[in-house]
């Protein structure tokens, strides 16, 4: 793929174009011809918008797990730090090695059997109720869980806003909740008594729903060929299935069996006119209009953040895209430097797929500070199956990756969403 300056490049010379029809038509109209011409640059520019985040989203993430981790206070003494490298270190080449070998468990030796005993786990322990011709799966070794996660992260945009809390268990995780921008102190006139304000404190439950990438079976030809790395192909898998699923959830998720979604629990803070139901304004000035009442209808509190963007779809994005200013100045503006994101009135655009499309009641767009708002819980153990017998009389191998997470709105006034009419 370009670098993200070369993309960006392309994608301004397109956006420059687009302008120039726009404002040669601004007083007639487009004509067929124009509207197609118009429509093909629109597809390109939607296509180069997405180069553009996934190479974003690649550097961020190369330069993260490049970034040297600080030790923690009470640091492991070295003969310690040793001797977990050491394990560490024929835990990966043993998980390795029963990943790729054709046999799985029967090809490795008794030593490297002893180095996978501790990253065992029993399935039917964890009660996921999995019918299959194994007992259970291993937990993924730190560098492939770390390639996971990237691939997690790449097909999640609330993961890549919200805020993440990781944990090492599954147990149930009270989390505190606090709005206290409503309060305020007083003034306090000689010989008064102080007044007691409480401070808005709550509680919600983290729990630790199971997901599963569903079965990928690879063929034993494959396998046996060194060509083939399915390794990275695998962790691929693994990593985009679960990141979408999550991403639908932590989305639109109902709460109930499944995390909160963001608009799920979200509040309204601007709903469009009647006639608006796949719209977001009877012109543009309508459009610019409720677009700034979104902005202003989350506290200045939290837009002094600086972590405050907006959050929609593919379609929502279209056609604000079109949307001028009273200055005739497009309000979405495409970034021009390398790992800033493109802009809507200031401020980040966050595309996210799963975003519901515009339809009569639908909240298609949100805006705020989503880091203060929405609260993802990981569990970090990832954990791989293989099934050898499963498939056999077919000349395949399956395997299933699972990982355990929650989502759900921490304080929904942290960011607000705009809602179509119901006619």
């Amino acid at each position: 793929m370009p670098t993200a300056t070369k993309l960006r490049e392309e994608r301004a010379n397109v956006w420059e174009q687009m302008k120039q029809l726009l404002a040669e038509t601004e007083d007639r109209g487009m004509t067929a011809e124009e509207s197609q011409k118009y429509e093909r640059m629109e597809t390109e520019i939607r296509r180069l918008t997405a180069d553009v985040e996934a190479r974003d989203r690649a550097d961020e993430l190369e330069r993260r797990m490049a970034a040297p981790q600080p030790l923690p206070d009470g640091a492991i003494p070295p003969s310690r730090e040793v001797d977990d490298e050491n394990r560490q270190r024929r835990y990966k080449a043993a998980f390795r090695h029963w990943l790729t070998s054709r046999h799985g468990l029967n090809s490795l030796s008794s030593a490297e059997r002893d180095a996978l005993v501790g990253g065992f786990v029993d399935l039917e322990e964890r009660a996921l109720g999995v019918g299959t011709g194994s007992a259970g799966g291993y937990t993924v070794p730190q560098e492939f869980l770390a390639e996971i996660v990237k691939r997690m992260k790449a097909f999640g945009a609330v993961q890549r806003v919200a805020r993440v809390v990781n944990t090492d268990s599954g147990a149930d995780m009270p989390f505190p909740t606090l709005d206290d921008t409503a309060n305020v102190g007083r003034l306090l006139a000689e010989n008064t008594q102080l007044t007691q304000t409480d401070v808005a404190f709550g509680t919600k439950t983290l729990k630790a729903y199971v997901y599963s990438s569903d079965l990928v079976l690879v063929s034993l030809q494959l396998m046996m060929d060194s060509g083939f790395d399915i390794e990275q192909d695998l962790r691929d898998a693994l990593g985009e299935r679960i990141g979408r699923i999550m991403n639908q959830h932590f989305t639109t998720g109902t709460g109930s069996s499944q995390p909160q979604g963001l608009v799920t629990g979200g509040t309204v803070g601007v709903t469009g006119a009647t006639g608006t139901t796949t719209t977001f304004g009877a012109d543009s000035g309508v459009v610019y209009d409720n677009l700034i009442s979104l902005v202003h209808s989350v506290d200045p509190a939290y837009r002094a953040s600086g972590r405050c963007r907006w959050m929609l779809g593919d379609t929502a994005l279209s056609a604000v895209r079109r949307v001028k200013n009273t200055q005739n100045i497009p309000l979405w503006q495409p970034s021009m430097q390398d790992g800033v994101p493109d802009n809507l009135l200031g401020y980040p655009v966050e595309v996210n797929p799963d975003m519901p499309t515009p339809a009569a009641n639908a909240k298609t767009i949100a805006f705020g500070d989503f880091y203060a708002g929405y609260l993802i819980r990981m569990v970090r153990d990832v954990q791989l199956v293989r099934l050898d017998e499963r498939f056999a009389d077919y000349l395949q191998v399956g395997f299933f990756g699972f990982a355990r997470a929650d989502g759900l709105v921490r304080d929904a006034n942290a960011y607000k969403l705009f809602a179509h009419s119901a006619t």
